[in-house]
């Protein structure tokens, strides 16, 4: 399951950089971690077992002890924390099929626009290389600006879109060589890059380039021990639900990153907002 993506609201950091998270701060103001040796062009991972916050429906002040912040490409960083930009890199947003060249969207055989229909989303034709690089220019257009703006990672969803497709219009190779374009523009302007649910491709992370996994219901669905075996401590949860979060937490708590938030992300104070973490219950 995916998380619907409300259009992301820009909201002003409000929240002062604490000494805690001082080592994101100089990595933003230096373009090296502190200690590390590495220059800025090399990706900094998330921190593991970190306090997370998952705010694509609208960007807000982290809660206190959060240190990752996910947000939509279209917001800016949160101030103090290690951010992930989200771009919606498979398939078109809903009603912008009109931003894609009209080859480019994956077609069935009588010629009709292939639907993700849960998300109302076009799916994206990424069957051949030449068509994979061309949409790999847009996308990495949104990853240089996520890199402009201060992120440290990025985060491309619907990975798992070829298993939405009708039979034979798109393979798992498909998903893996279009993500490795991404994966290496990514690496070059110094970020991080995170593998999104599609837990049947986490053992071939390192040949696609992925660093840490963002994963949805993996507690729900009993797979977040498969995301640990392949990506160690480095991966980030969001549950939807109280029995997905127990589960996550009592199985996994203590090694990563588990939140959970109400399906539609809404920002902190509106009706339906929900955050909860391991440490609440």
């Amino acid at each position: 399951m995916r998380t619907n993506r409300p259009p992301a609201r820009r909201f002003p950091a409000l929240l002062a950089a604490s000494a805690a998270l001082l080592p994101f701060l100089l990595t933003a103001c230096t373009g090296e971690a502190p200690g590390d040796g590495r220059g800025a062009d090399e990706p900094v991972l998330p921190p593991v077992h970190a306090g997370f916050d998952y705010q694509l429906g609208g960007a807000y002040a982290p809660p206190e002890g959060v240190d990752v912040v996910a947000r939509d490409h279209t917001a800016s960083p949160a101030p103090g924390a290690y951010n992930i930009c989200y771009v919606n890199a498979f398939q078109a947003q809903p009603g912008k099929e009109e931003d894609w060249d009209p080859d480019l969207l994956l077609r069935d055989d009588a010629g009709d626009v292939v639907m993700d229909e849960e998300w109302d989303e076009a799916m994206l034709d990424i069957g051949t290389a030449a068509k994979r690089g061309r949409i790999a220019e847009k996308v990495n257009g949104w990853i240089d600006r996520c890199a402009s703006k201060g992120f440290q990672a990025v985060e491309p969803d619907n990975y798992d879109s070829y298993t939405r497709a009708p039979d034979g219009l798109l393979s798992a190779d498909d998903a893996k060589a279009f993500l490795a374009l991404l994966s290496a523009h990514a690496h070059d302007r110094g970020l991080a890059i995170g593998q999104k649910n599609t837990v049947e491709l986490a053992p071939e992370r390192e040949e696609v380039g992925l660093d840490f996994a963002v994963v949805e219901e993996c507690g729900a669905y009993r797979e977040c021990g498969d995301y640990v075996n392949a990506f160690g401590p480095h991966v980030l949860v969001v549950e939807y639900s109280e029995r997905g979060l127990r589960t996550a937490c009592d199985g996994w708590g203590d090694d990563i990153g588990v939140v959970r938030r109400d399906l539609d992300l809404v920002t902190k104070g509106s009706p339906g907002y929900v955050r909860e973490t391991c440490e609440d219950g």
